[in-house]
């Protein structure tokens, strides 16, 4: 005989904090995406270009960069080809591991960062950084680590 548990559901003041939550995530992101967009890019195209220009020699392997964007590996191919189309970036072999691949950014990958980052900056500020207290950004960052923490699977790191 199967034992049900009993459903712990969310009280008035969680489902306000979850759906909050929930709502400037959506939004926040439709926002920035929005503000891409006269660059020709991507949340998923900036994303790929910021990883790649902090890596050394501007290059990570397909299978790292497809873990660090938390995309399948498949879709990250697309990604990929597509940014290669637009010469942002260029596929090269590993040496070392046959069935390897790099992703490395492009001298045109790099100038469009040094073009769009600054954009992007001042997007993340005016929509979500600006409208918080220092004390609002500690309280936020105290809140959020032990989430981002747990669903990266280094629970008490």
């Amino acid at each position: 005989m199967e034992t049900e548990t009993a459903t712990r559901w969310l009280t008035d003041a969680e489902q306000c904090a979850w759906r909050t939550h929930l709502d400037v995530s959506r939004l926040l992101m439709h926002q920035l995406e929005k503000d891409l967009q006269p660059f020709g890019l991507t949340n998923n195209d900036y994303e790929i270009l910021v990883n790649l220009s902090e890596s050394a020699e501007r290059r990570m392997r397909m299978s790292d960069l497809a873990a660090a964007t938390l995309q399948s590996k498949s879709r990250l191919s697309h990604q990929i080809t597509r940014m290669e189309n637009a010469g942002l970036v260029r596929r090269e072999n590993c040496e070392s591991d046959r069935r390897g691949l790099y992703a490395v950014l492009t001298e045109h990958g790099m100038e469009t960062m040094r073009k769009v980052a600054p954009h992007h900056v001042e997007s993340v500020r005016r929509h979500f950084i600006d409208l918080l207290s220092a004390d609002g950004l500690q309280a936020l960052r105290d809140s959020l680590s032990p989430v981002a923490d747990h669903l990266r699977g280094r629970r008490g790191k």
